[in-house]
């Protein structure tokens, strides 16, 4: 019955020990890098047509 006992509670903590496989300390990977943009130059402004706005004079 002794050995029985011991072996089981060898057994047991084997199994705890050998965790689940995973080697060196647990990390958070980090999150993908963001791609680079297709069009690195700044947008041109879109000149409006407001009507609010007076028409220049020469």
């Amino acid at each position: 019955m002794k050995s029985t006992t011991a072996l089981l509670s060898g057994a047991a903590l084997l199994a705890v020990l050998s965790g689940c496989g995973q080697t060196g300390p647990l990390y958070m990977p980090n999150p993908p890098a963001k791609p680079a943009p297709a069009n690195p130059q700044p947008a041109q402004p879109v000149p409006s047509n407001n009507a609010s706005t007076p028409a220049p004079t020469k």
